[in-house]
């Protein structure tokens, strides 16, 4: 039975293109004012999902609905004017200009276009609403992309590597944005490769590979489902005489402790009786290690089951 109260709901999808199954199996749930982050290597299946959920492709098995309505139905024409999608790939017309492309936009959702020179300000291009296009940079046909998205204030946002082209500024203001959108309610699915940049936003993970999800959770879920070892750093006023087992030098005055996540208030309490403690640092495993943990973990596992068959 489907999840009534999730904006994005996929049960059992499953997409094939010939032999290859692009999507096998998937399911997951998005309610509002989430924010997830949809991670796997390119030909994993992101792709496909999203263009399942915008009802441009409809699994052979499985359903996908969105704002209550199946994704492929003419019913969900009126969910799908709630959408905002930004595709990895932006294809603008060159000879429009800034102004008039996002007109173009919002006319094809059947919006208004009165708030529109407040949405370029937002991303800011205002500056330029009136150049064309073909002249802007690549960082700002992003930027106009991602205004276009935003058209009508979805309740539903999918975004493909938005980043792409992006200044370390212009991305600040993106994750500004996408936290705004979250606190508004939306429900935000991102695909990216730049993972560590977006640990702050994500409430959700899911990560796929060869079609298949291998992983969903919370940031702390996923760090205990990898159980991968944290590391405790100490920052001493004079070298220690002699160490405890487990504890290495990592400088003159550093030392440093791997151990399991379990442990650590047992080894922070120890870290307290160091003569001269000046610092202690902290260092969880960052969402780059625990995906790269999760994409060695499946073909090990596969490996096994065939060994024991």
């Amino acid at each position: 039975m489907a999840d009534t109260a999730a904006t994005i709901d996929l049960r059992g999808v499953t997409k094939r293109y010939g032999r290859q199954r692009a999507v096998d199996g998937v399911s997951l749930q998005l309610h509002a004012g989430e924010c997830a982050i949809l991670a796997g290597h390119n030909g994993a299946g992101k792709s496909t999902l999203m263009k399942s959920i915008l009802g441009l492709i409809q699994p052979e098995e499985g359903t996908v609905r969105v704002l209550g309505e199946l994704a492929h139905s003419k019913a969900a024409a009126r969910a799908r004017r709630q959408l905002g999608y930004l595709p990895e790939t932006v294809a603008l017309h060159p000879s429009l200009t800034g102004s008039e492309t996002l007109d173009f936009y919002a006319r094809l959702k059947s919006l208004p276009t009165a708030g529109n020179r407040a949405l370029l300000e937002r991303v800011g291009i205002a500056d330029a609403a009136h150049k064309r296009v073909g002249g802007y940079s690549k960082g700002m046909r992003q930027r106009l992309a991602l205004a276009q998205a935003l058209l009508g204030t979805p309740r539903v946002l999918l975004l493909d590597e938005p980043t792409t082209g992006l200044d370390p500024a212009s991305r600040l203001l993106f994750y500004e944005i996408v936290g705004e959108l979250r606190a508004r309610g939306a429900a935000i699915l991102l695909s990216t490769h730049a993972l560590a940049e977006l640990e702050g936003l994500a409430d959700r993970v899911f990560v796929l590979q060869k079609g298949k999800k291998i992983a969903d959770g919370s940031l702390a879920d996923l760090r205990r489902q990898a159980d991968l070892p944290v590391r405790i750093r100490l920052t001493l006023a004079a070298p220690p005489a002699g160490l405890p087992t487990g504890w290495q030098h990592i400088g003159p005055q550093r030392i440093e402790l791997q151990c399991a996540n379990a442990d650590k208030i047992d080894h922070l309490r120890q870290a307290q009786d160091f003569a001269g403690l000046r610092d202690i640092e902290l260092e969880q495993p960052g969402l780059d290690e625990m995906y790269a943990h999760f994409l060695r973990r499946e073909p090990a596992a596969a490996t096994r089951q065939e060994q024991a068959a």
